[in-house]
């Protein structure tokens, strides 16, 4: 592998386990009952949008500011405040298949229809990968509340558009600060709708603050740097990893059990994410 695959690598490893640890930070915070999700998520963008701003604002040299990008601004907010409500009916197992059933149709389809190509080996990877989520996830499923469920799918399918359209960002640091500042006046009204139903408490403000400033924010510099690298199909398939790791940190962090299930379907997904990445992805004509 050459230097530039090895940074890549390590870009998506490091944007993944972010992303595993502001789920966690978001079922600590929302199943205790700690915080209410419009806080949540007008808190989680906050601290996000000032821990980004400090970091540009260091840079030297200072690059040119970024094209805003509203569209990708509202995905943003969409993603966060449809996954905050979606989890107060849903269970872990239930909200993961459905948000990232949704990242994979939208990421797919956006792939087939920009006229990539995919290799025998990643559509195998792929579907080891769903295989082993839908092992993870699905056994003693019951049916989701519908309402709980349409949520959950509008913020995979926001996720996912706002992935695709980082792919685009020449500055990935300067997007990302953007995105987030942008997003907090919709958060603002949604604060304002959800005024009788606010509650915090310590520890959601703390747990809130951290999934903003750290696994968030700098979470999506990380995976806005990656993603001009990855086809759509490695950046859907690479994003399955997200529910396994979030499930083991559950057990080392949290005191969950582990089973041998869990193993299973972490080595499948885990596996199926690496044949697709290391696979190559060719583009029609």
């Amino acid at each position: 592998m050459s230097r530039g695959d090895w940074r890549l690598l390590g870009l998506s490893a490091a944007a993944l386990l972010a992303f595993a640890a502001n789920s966690l930070l978001c079922r600590l915070a929302l199943q205790r009952a700690s915080i209410d999700p419009a806080s949540f998520t007008g808190l989680r963008l906050a601290a996000g949008a000032l821990v980004l701003a400090l970091i540009v604002r260091q840079r030297r040299p200072a690059a040119a500011a970024a094209t805003a990008d509203w569209p990708a601004a509202l995905m943003l907010w969409t993603y966060m405040a449809c996954f905050s409500y979606a989890y107060l009916s849903l269970s872990a197992g239930s909200g993961a298949l459905i948000l990232f059933a949704a990242v994979q149709l939208t990421m797919f389809g956006a792939g087939l229809r920009a006229g990539e190509r995919f290799a025998p080996a990643a559509w195998l990877g792929l579907l080891l990968a769903l295989a082993g989520l839908f092992y993870l996830v699905a056994p003693g499923l019951a049916a989701p509340p519908p309402r709980a469920a349409a949520l959950m799918a509008l913020a995979g399918l926001a996720w996912g558009i706002y992935s695709l359209r980082g792919r685009r960002a020449a500055d990935a640091l300067g997007a990302s600060a953007g995105n987030f500042l942008r997003a907090l006046p919709p958060a603002l009204l949604l604060g304002l709708a959800a005024w009788p139903s606010l509650h915090l408490r310590g520890e959601g403000i703390v747990l809130a603050l951290l999934s903003g400033g750290l696994t968030s924010g700098l979470g999506y510099v990380l995976w806005y740097a990656a993603l001009p690298g990855l086809s759509a199909m490695r950046a859907a398939t690479l994003q399955l990893a997200v529910p396994p790791l979030a499930a083991l940190g559950g057990v080392a962090l949290l005191g969950e059990a582990l089973s041998a299930r869990l193993l299973l379907a972490s080595t499948a997904i885990l596996g199926g994410v690496a044949l697709a990445l290391l696979s190559r992805a060719r583009r029609a004509g």
